[in-house]
């Protein structure tokens, strides 16, 4: 039975030395805003696993790339299925959470995504290009990434790895939403600086374009950051669904709408807490 104030285990590396970010302003300014309505301790996605008892739920958020911690958190998701812990997102996301399958799962359904490919025989489906981006399937925050000439790919070793072409686009833009409702966009003006975003005024087509991702992910509650760039002739191609620990970028948004973004996620806790 949750206490009077919910008590939230918070989960984020504060160290962690993310490229253009700041995890641990953007933490730190975050939890002092929710500590208005919930009990709140903070701790290492580490030690998420041991401490998590006593909470009424946890709250993953700047954690970094589950990779670096890849035993640590199959313990915690273990442990928090077996005691039927309250997860924020909830473990059952079926973006970036669950690997990079979902990028092969939308190039398949014909969504308006970087089109993908796992495997040497389906190279021929993916357009011409002059370099292809070759990642793993488990990586994150380009980790592992690399670029090869087309001629260079039908020898590479398909175990664990995606294929896309190298797409040309104008700029970037981040969708940000807490559950269903959209709260606010980002973009990158400058394609080399991917970090040095500023506010995005969305459509009503923009917002559509990034709403059936979500719509598509089936998380009830949770945050969640829709990537997206724009191609030369102006069409949205999805970049990567961020369900796990998206770094939200609060320090790029006008004071209202970080105001409003923390009272979303403050009321989708506790509408969380409550199912």
């Amino acid at each position: 039975m949750p206490a009077v104030r919910p008590r939230l285990l918070y989960v984020t590396d504060l160290a962690y030395p993310a490229r253009g970010r700041r995890y641990c302003d953007e933490d730190i300014e975050l939890t002092a805003r929710l500590r208005e309505e919930f009990d709140l301790a903070l701790c290492h996605p580490r030690d998420a696993a041991a401490l998590m008892d006593g909470f009424d739920a946890v709250v993953v958020r700047n954690s970094g790339p589950v990779l670096h911690y890849q035993e640590a958190y199959d313990a915690f998701r273990e442990r928090a299925t077996a005691l039927r812990t309250r997860v924020y997102n909830p473990l059952h996301g079926r973006g970036d959470m669950a690997g990079k399958q979902y990028l092969l799962d939308l190039t398949t359904a014909g969504l308006p995504v970087i089109p993908t490919v796992d495997r040497a025989a389906d190279l021929d489906r993916l357009p011409a290009a002059d370099t292809y981006a070759v990642k793993p399937k488990a990586g994150a925050d380009s980790i592992g990434l690399s670029f090869l000439p087309r001629e260079e790919l039908a020898g590479l070793d398909y175990g664990g790895i995606l294929v896309q072409p190298r797409i040309d686009f104008r700029y970037e833009v981040s969708f940000y939403f807490v559950d269903d409702r959209f709260q606010y966009a980002l973009n990158a003006p400058d394609p080399g600086r991917r970090w040095a975003l500023e506010p995005y005024e969305a459509t009503e087509a923009d917002i559509g374009f990034a709403r059936r991702f979500v719509d598509w992910n089936t998380l009830d509650h949770g945050i969640q950051r829709i990537d997206a760039c724009r191609t030369p002739e102006g069409e949205l191609l999805l970049v990567e669904l961020e369900d796990l620990n998206p770094y939200l970028s609060l320090d790029r948004v006008p004071e209202p709408v970080r105001d409003r973004f923390v009272a979303a996620m403050a009321e989708s806790l506790h509408r969380f807490l409550e199912d």
